[in-house]
C-alpha cells in the first residue's frame, strides 16, 4: 500500500506530547481537511490533518475562539502547528445529530439546536467575511455551471439564462433584506454533535459570515441530508421566532408570515447552491457518494419555488429538461 506522508508526520507531531497515543481515522469531510482520533490511555482527542497549501486553519481557530467566548460547545484547541497544517482538540464523539434524530427524538434535539443557534447569532461577528452579494451570487451560478451543465448535460437558452438571473436576484435581496448575524454557514445534522452537556457539539464552522438570520435556520431545519413533515418545521421555524426575538436578533415587529418567507427564499437559495456543490464534488473532486443527497435536495427546490409566483421560472426550467425524472424524486411528507 502507498504510505500517508501526511498521516505519518501527524503522528509524529502527536507522539511529541503523547509517546504512547494511538490514532485511528475518525472522518473526513467535503474539503481537504482529515481528522484522526488519538487514543491515549482512558482519553481521547481529535487530531486535524489540514494541508497548509489547500486549507487555511486562521479562520477555524478564529471563529471557534469567538464560538467558545458565547457559550456554544465548539472544540477547544489544546495543540496547533499552522506551518504543518494540524490541531489536537477536544473530541466530541463520534454520534452526530443525523443518526439519533427521529420522531421521538426530534423536538427535543431540535430546541437544543435553535438555543445553540441563538447564542452563535449572538457571538462576536466583528471583521467576519460578509454574505454580499457578491457571494450570493457566485454561490447561486454553482448551480447552472456544475448540475446543469456538468452533471446533466443541461445548456440553457439565453431566454431562460434571463429567467434564472431574475430569480437570483430576487434570492439575493431577500438575504440582504433580513437583520444579518453570525452565520455558521453549514449548521446541519451531520455538524451537530450529541454531547453530555450543552448539547450540540458543533464543528465545521471555519467558513462563518455575517450573514441572513434564516440561512443556518433553513441548513438546519431543511437539511439535506433528512426530511420532517411540513407542520413540523413549521412549528420549529416559529419557535426559533420567539427565541430570536428573546434574544433581541430579531424585531417583535416580524410577523410569522414575513419571517417563513425569508426562510423559504434564503433556503433556496441554499438548496440551489447544494445541487451545484454536490455535482461539483463528484465531477471534480472525486466524491461521488454526494450525488445520493441530490434527490433530497431537489425536492426542496421543487416545493419552495412552487410555492412563489416570482420563482415560477425555476419550476418552468426543471420541467422542461425534465430534471427530477432525470435524478429521481422525493416526496415531502404532509
Amino acid at each position: 500500500m502507498p504510505s500517508d506522508l501526511r498521516l505519518e508526520q501527524l503522528s509524529r507531531w502527536v507522539h511529541k506530547s503523547k509517546p504512547n497515543a494511538k490514532l485511528a481515522s475518525a472522518s473526513a469531510d467535503a474539503s481537504f481537511r482529515r481528522y484522526f482520533r488519538v487514543y491515549d490511555q482512558e482519553q481521547t482527542w481529535i487530531a486535524m490533518d489540514a494541508p497548509p497549501e489547500k486549507e487555511n486553519l486562521v479562520p477555524f481557530i478564529d471563529v471557534g475562539e469567538r464560538l467558545l467566548a458565547a457559550s456554544v460547545r465548539a472544540p477547544v484547541i489544546y495543540q496547533s502547528d499552522l506551518e504543518q497544517g494540524f490541531l489536537l482538540m477536544d473530541d466530541f464523539g463520534s454520534v452526530p445529530y443525523l443518526t439519533e434524530l427521529n420522531a421521538e427524538t426530534a423536538d427535543h434535539l431540535y430546541l437544543d439546536a435553535l438555543k445553540a443557534l441563538v447564542k452563535i447569532q449572538s457571538a462576536n461577528s466583528n471583521q467576519l467575511p460578509n454574505y454580499d452579494e457578491e457571494l450570493l451570487q457566485t454561490e447561486l451560478m454553482l448551480m447552472p455551471e456544475w448540475f446543469l451543465s456538468k452533471h446533466l448535460e443541461i445548456e440553457l437558452q439565453d431566454s431562460e439564462k434571463s429567467a434564472l438571473k431574475a430569480v437570483f436576484a430576487l434570492l439575493v435581496d431577500n438575504a440582504l433584506e433580513q437583520p444579518q448575524v453570525f452565520v455558521h454557514r453549514d449548521y446541519h445534522s451531520r455538524n451537530l454533535m450529541i454531547t453530555s452537556e450543552n448539547n450540540p457539539g458543533v464543528i465545521d464552522y471555519q467558513d462563518a459570515v455575517l450573514g441572513p438570520i434564516c440561512y443556518d435556520l433553513a441548513s438546519i431545519l431543511r437539511d439535506c441530508y433528512i426530511v420532517w413533515p411540513e407542520s413540523s418545521v413549521n412549528r420549529w421555524v416559529e419557535d426559533y421566532r420567539r427565541l430570536a426575538i428573546e434574544a433581541n436578533l430579531l424585531s417583535d415587529e416580524v410577523d410569522p408570515e414575513q419571517f417563513k418567507r425569508w426562510f423559504d427564499l434564503i433556503g433556496l437559495q441554499r438548496h440551489l447552491k447544494v445541487l451545484g456543490i454536490f455535482a461539483r464534488l463528484s465531477h471534480r473532486d472525486g466524491k461521488h457518494n454526494y450525488l445520493n443527497d441530490l434527490l433530497l435536495t431537489l425536492s426542496y427546490v421543487l416545493s419552495v419555488a412552487e410555492r412563489y409566483p416570482e420563482t415560477s421560472a425555476l419550476i418552468d426550467i426543471f420541467r422542461r429538461y425534465e430534471i427530477p425524472q432525470r435524478i429521481g424524486t422525493v416526496e415531502i411528507p404532509a
